[in-house]
Formats: C-alpha cells, structure tokens, sequence
C-alpha cells in the first residue's frame, strides 16, 4: 500500500469532515453569514500544498479557502474559532471564513482578487533569492476577472516564481463554465507564455505528482507556471443555495476523490482513519461545547 496516499487521504477526510461540520453547525444556528465549502475539491487543496514547503513558500487562497487552510497549517481549532468570531481565533475572530492570515498563508473573499498580491509576494521571494514560490489558487470563475491577466502578464514579463492553480470545478456559483466562458481556459496563461498542465483535480496522488514536479522545475529557474485542476464542487456554493440538477450532482458523487481514493485503501486503514479524524472533530467540538 502506497504509504503517502494514507498521508493524502487522512488530510482529505478531515477536511471533509471539517466542512460537513461547518454546514451541520450553521443549520443549527451556531454560525452566521456565508460558508463557502470545498466538498468534492479535497484533492486539490491536499494534493497541491502536500508538495510545497510552508516555511518558506506562500499560499494565497480564495473564498472557498477552508481546505487550503487545514492543507496548509493543519490547524482546525484556531480555524474554527475564528469562523465562530473569537477573540483567539487566528486573526481575532475578525477575519471570519474567508479572510485568514497566518505565518505564509494569506486568503480573502474578492474573487481574483489574490492573484495580484500573489504575484507581488513572487517579485520579492525573485528579489530574496532563496527559491520560494508564490502559490495562489482560483477557480474557473474567478478567471473572468481582468486582474488576474494583468498579473500573468507581469508574471511573464518579469519572470517571477508564480504557481497560478486554477481548480476548475465548472460552475461560478449559479453559471455553469461554458456559458462563461469563450475559450478553453488553459489557454489562457498559455497566451501569456507560461506553461500550463491540466490534470484530474480528484485523483490526489497525481495532483501531487504534477505539483511536485512542477514545484521542483520552479525552484530551478523561478519561472511561472500554471496547473488546471478538473474538478467538481459536490456542496452547494453556499450553505443550502444550489441551483444544480439533481442527476448531474449525482453523476460526478461517483468520482468523489475519497471514494477514487478508498477504492487502493484497506478496509482497516480506512477505518483507523476515518476514526481518529471524527475523534478529532469531536474534541474540538467538545471543547468550544458544541457537541
């Protein structure tokens, strides 16, 4: 059995868990305002920021950010807190789901609106030499946003170590992608230079595959790239508000990227993780007494 799956899995479940309790906590009136989840994209918040080093490259994160977040920092309990609005949550309770900083990680809610900030962070780690890399992720969605070509074009120009990964999950909140959008979207950095790979989003070991070599080429000539993660979001956009077919939701559950990941897994593996993760969300739940 492929130990680093057990690894990848183990991160994707508790996020998964993590954001199946966010929407159980907002039904019950425990939390307010909206809560963007990333349910069916699991594998490429793990996949993705599994093969990078978070001492000393930056993530940049969107809205939908949670599984970013936890991928990243590993960090439920301070995450909670602050979507709950507590003074010890990670940024004061002021932040709230899509507002977050800590340590190298940086999210807000304006959509595009990181890819420019991602991209100047990549202009200092140039200047710093020490073979960092800017990671910003968007969705197909947010690459309707002329920001985000203007800092492709600098990215180009300047040649700054900008990972730009697009989960492409193929819908904007209620417009499915092609009513969208003129052209295929991996085209589009392409049009600026930079080289793009389009991979299946909810296979995680080949995310982190693509990732990881992508990563490493960065590190050697600090030169941008883009990754195209085909995906799908299983949750509604935000808390109950789905405008989807019934049948299509259904049709892309049987590619659920826990399930493609199950099916190399052991049962007893499965179940010590799948144990130890509710465990963990339990406690936390405990301890803030919403259990």
């Amino acid at each position: 059995m492929n130990s680093d799956l057990v690894i990848l899995y183990e991160k994707m479940f508790l996020i998964r868990l993590f954001e199946e309790t966010l929407l159980n906590l907002f039904s019950l009136g425990h939390l307010r305002g909206t809560v963007h989840t990333c349910i069916g994209q699991e594998a490429c918040a793990v996949g993705v920021v599994s093969a990078i080093d978070p001492k000393r490259d930056t993530l940049c994160s969107n809205h939908r950010g949670h599984g970013h977040f936890l991928a990243f920092t590993d960090d439920t309990d301070g995450l909670l807190k602050e979507i709950l609005g507590l003074a010890s949550g990670i940024c004061g309770g002021k932040g709230g789901s899509q507002h977050l900083h800590v340590n190298n990680f940086y999210s807000n809610g304006i959509l595009g609106g990181m890819v420019p900030i991602a991209t100047g962070i990549a202009l200092s780690q140039k200047f710093a030499a020490k073979d960092g890399i800017s990671v910003v992720f968007v969705g197909d969605g947010a690459m309707s946003e002329g920001v985000i070509y203007e800092a492709l074009n600098i990215a180009s120009l300047w040649q700054l170590p900008l990972l730009l990964v697009i989960e492409h999950n193929q819908i904007a909140q209620s417009t499915p992608w092609n009513l969208e959008h003129g052209s295929a979207i991996e085209g589009r950095p392409i049009s600026f230079g930079i080289p793009t790979e389009t991979v299946d989003g909810n296979d995680v070991q080949a995310v982190y595959a693509s990732t990881k070599t992508i990563v490493d080429n960065m590190r050697q000539d600090s030169k941008p790239r883009c990754l195209l993660l085909n995906t799908y979001r299983l949750g509604p956009h935000s808390k109950g508000d789905d405008y989807r077919c019934i049948t299509e939701i259904s049709f892309h559950q049987t590619n659920d990227p826990l399930k493609r990941a199950e099916t190399v897994l052991s049962e007893n593996v499965k179940t010590r993780i799948q144990t130890l993760c509710q465990t963990r969300i339990n406690h936390m739940l405990e301890n803030f007494s919403l259990l």
